[in-house]
């Protein structure tokens, strides 16, 4: 959930006008992630808990590609984005580790 936090505050210096594009986009795609993996471990089913995880990482690629978007547009830093890249990259390491651990579980 910290990159959740960290896209929020990111996304307060984009422009205004971005209000409802971009920035809601952005926050829409991390909010995504945290929350498909809570309602997947809610499930009483590890095929539902997998399809989430795929959902989240969805969520996580859309994210990705919103801030390298911001970052071409220059309506965010190349560092702010870099940051924020790197920690999805390594939420999406988490994710493919997830999914492995649970796919290779014994029923």
């Amino acid at each position: 959930m910290a990159l959740v936090a960290e896209c929020y505050q990111a996304t307060s210096a984009l422009p205004s006008s971005e209000q409802y594009g971009l920035v809601s986009q952005i926050r829409r795609a991390a909010v995504s992630v945290p929350s498909n993996l809570a309602e997947g471990h809610g499930r009483a089913h590890t095929g539902d808990y997998l399809r989430h995880i795929s959902i989240a990482y969805g969520s996580l690629m859309e994210l990705e590609t919103q801030i390298l978007i911001a970052i071409k547009l220059e309506m965010m830093a190349r560092g702010t984005g870099g940051s924020l890249l790197g920690k999805a990259a390594e939420i999406g390491r988490m994710l493919n580790g997830l999914e492995r651990s649970l796919k290779n579980r014994k029923p």
